[in-house]
């Protein structure tokens, strides 16, 4: 059996559609771009992949196994299979790399889908009132294609960002260089004071709007600093830079900006630099442990830095560092830092 053996079901043009007819939309059909026709074992025979690996490699992208005689596959899907042959056969010969990635695609997207479909539903609610399942299928149909585009293109321009700064990378020293995945980075933990104590006086809508001004604000400050975010946690965000002078500059930034708005609570900062594991999209190692142990010890809205972000700055003008008595932290019994101010601020 070949994949041409599944002709598919084309979906209607949406410009040639009478929605006011349509009594079932079918929503799910237009967000997947196919109906869903096949089973796991058609979609298996007709594109070569392996039956045990097609099921990690599912779990790994976040669903649970179908039951055998569910269709829930469509011709997207099959094409989407194949690919992974190919890649599997020219690129990615073992399956351990190849699920890691499955799980870090999915991870991020689907937290991406969380967010857009709330968004979308928030964005029709305020123009038809409440969003019917026609309602909701017509902007699939229309909107979906255009939101896929920009994606691609945001895609694409953070892939040449990242490409740009691997190959700059790539030619330091090996002493510099251990490894393609391993990086000198300065790591950043930025988390809001008091936040559960906080969560308890505000409404969901004054909580919104909080955690929307939290992301724009360490957003901006971010990207405006040369840095950038590996992740966002309930109150906290993680950042890391190529220097360490950025990274202080993007923290005491933070503290600032944070200083004059009025719905977010003060910030405690923790940075450290050294050697890190940057792999599918996270950070990993004791310069990430020892940022986050920063953090915890930080007074509020002020910033505290590691042994290392102190060699690399002493000497800076535009910063100030006051060492601080040694810290006794869990995994760290004598860690040593220092608090980080602007020159001005002396």
């Amino acid at each position: 059996m070949t994949e041409e053996s599944f002709p598919g079901r084309p979906l209607p043009d949406p410009a040639q559609i009478d929605w006011s007819e349509i009594e079932a939309p079918v929503l799910d059909e237009f967000i997947l771009g196919a109906p869903r026709e096949f089973t796991r074992d058609e979609l298996v025979e007709a594109t070569g992949l392996d039956p045990e690996e097609s099921g990690r490699l599912w779990r790994a992208l976040g669903f649970p196994d179908p039951d055998p005689d569910d269709r829930v596959f469509t011709r997207v899907d099959l094409e989407a299979a194949r690919k992974v042959v190919a890649l599997t056969r020219e690129w990615l010969p073992e399956h351990g790399p190849r699920e890691a990635v499955a799980r870090a695609i999915a991870q991020s997207l689907s937290r991406l889908a969380e967010w857009q479909v709330g968004m979308l539903a928030q964005v029709a609610a305020a123009h038809v009132g409440e969003l019917t399942p026609r309602d909701a299928a017509r902007l699939a149909a229309e909107v979906l294609p255009e939101l896929e585009s920009l994606q691609s293109y945001v895609w694409r321009r953070h892939l040449a960002a990242t490409a740009v700064r691997w190959t700059a990378g790539a030619r330091r020293s090996d002493a510099e260089l251990i490894s393609a995945d391993t990086w000198p980075l300065s790591v950043g933990f930025a988390d809001m004071v008091g936040f559960t104590r906080t969560t308890r006086r505000r409404s969901m809508a004054e909580l919104g709007e909080m955690i929307e001004r939290f992301g724009a604000v360490t957003n901006e400050v971010i990207a405006n600093g040369r840095g950038r975010i590996i992740k966002t946690v309930g109150d906290e965000v993680l950042f890391v830079t190529e220097h360490p002078a950025d990274a202080a500059a993007i923290a005491l930034g933070l503290r600032d900006r944070v200083r004059v708005e009025p719905s977010l609570p003060p910030l405690r900062i923790g940075i450290a630099h050294g050697m890190v594991l940057a792999r599918y999209g996270d950070v990993y190692g004791e310069v990430v442990n020892v940022a986050a142990r920063l953090t915890a010890e930080a007074r509020p809205d002020s910033v505290l830095v590691d042994r290392e972000m102190h060699e690399a700055l002493r000497d800076d003008p535009r910063f100030d560092l006051r060492r601080i008595a040694t810290l006794h932290t869990r995994g760290y019994t004598h860690l040593r830092a220092w608090a980080l101010r602007g020159a001005r601020e002396r």
